[in-house]
């Protein structure tokens, strides 16, 4: 089998099932494999996934075990070649598997692969690529300055090699990712995945960005951005260093000051309010009978890359669309004022999307 697609799901189910439904179209000519790890989710994700998946390998573990020790469990049953650690809130393209194994298969000595992501706005999301996290430069990164943190000598359609990549999408082989140990398990949530990119590193390995592809992140879904996920990434980051950096007790002293300065100025972040939306514009075909069922008014775009007017609600309906002209629409139409986006997952009866890196986001039922 030539690729295994992991995806650790926990409470996040009609994300799962947009995930999934976009893995399934990007897997379609490829020998490949989907494994869900549910980490003991208490909504009906794991319902969904046997009523629609039935193909879909899935695990239930019977307790929240992180993010580290659930897709290493995935890992362990994987019979693919290669690995993608796959967030159950993104959406990929049609064609990016295709891609990154036609990448993947030209480089020697190949490390981990990382793409293009942009949240649920249509931005792109500078975690993408990353240095190693110095403390210096940590430091400056919790206390506002992001200089030398994101790799930003690589645009974001470029190709290259890079430090750091996330861990809402990660492609390598199965082989690295067990000469290395896989996830560190002591990491419950964040920080391994800057932690497995290090290793690797560390291996001899080298990792790459391959900007040729986008995906869909929306961030503040499989965690919510509130005290405790501050808590979580400032305690991960005391994990990375004490493993990869720790030095003499000034120098440490000085990490744990400035992680405990950005975790009391994190915990004070207020929640972004939401703005009014005048319009929904559906890109749909004419004859959808959804268009009745959402509130007025509404009007119908036959095409994606046409004009819609500021402060619309946009609806990309998958039934008629192909996911990648929809990302590369998202990505241009982000650059006007107050449009956010919903999505229609194909044969389903609920549009979802999210605004917000800190708020959850929001699903419409029919």
């Amino acid at each position: 089998m030539k690729l295994s697609v992991i995806i650790l799901n926990y409470n996040v189910r009609y994300f799962l099932e947009l995930c999934l439904k976009s893995v399934q179209s990007s897997i379609e000519t490829l020998d490949a494999e989907i494994i869900v790890v549910d980490n003991s989710s208490s909504d009906d994700s794991c319902a969904m996934v046997k009523s629609l998946f039935p193909e879909v390998k899935l695990i239930k573990n019977k307790d929240n075990s992180g993010f580290s020790k659930g897709n290493n469990i995935g890992v362990d049953l994987a019979k693919g070649e290669y690995l993608c650690i796959l967030n159950p809130d993104t959406v990929v393209a049609e064609d990016t598997f295709i891609k990154l194994l036609k990448f993947s298969n030209s480089k020697k000595n190949l490390g981990i692969v990382g793409c293009q992501l942009i949240d649920g706005k249509g931005n792109f999301l500078p975690e993408s690529k990353r240095n190693v996290p110095t403390p210096k430069v940590s430091l400056k990164k919790m206390l506002g300055n992001a200089k030398g943190y994101y790799a930003n000598t690589l645009k974001a359609e470029s190709v290259g090699e890079v430090d750091i990549l996330v861990g809402a999408f990660m492609f390598m082989t199965k082989e690295v990712y067990q000469k290395v140990g896989g996830f560190d398990e002591d990491y419950f949530m964040y920080g391994e995945d800057i932690d497995l990119s290090y290793k690797v590193l560390k291996a001899g390995y080298t990792n790459y960005y391959f900007g040729e592809t986008t995906i869909i992140h929306f961030k503040g879904e499989s965690t919510l951005r509130d005290a405790n996920y501050a808590k979580r990434f400032y305690g991960a980051m005391q994990i990375f260093y004490k493993k990869h950096f720790k030095r003499n007790k000034l120098f440490n002293s000085l990490v744990w000051l400035g992680i405990k300065l950005a975790f009391i100025l994190r915990t004070t972040q207020k929640l972004e309010p939401v703005k009014a939306n005048q319009t929904y514009v559906f890109a749909t075909k004419t004859d959808n009978k959804l268009i009745d069922k959402l509130e007025q008014p509404v009007s119908v775009l036959p095409q994606v890359l046409n004009e819609v007017p500021n402060q619309s609600m946009l609806v990309y309906d998958f039934n008629h669309l192909q996911i990648k002209s929809v990302i590369a629409d998202m990505k241009e139409k982000s650059k006007q004022e107050h449009i956010v986006f919903r999505l229609l997952p194909k044969n389903s009866n609920f549009i979802i999307g999210s605004d917000s890196a800190i708020n959850r986001g929001t699903i419409i039922h029919f």
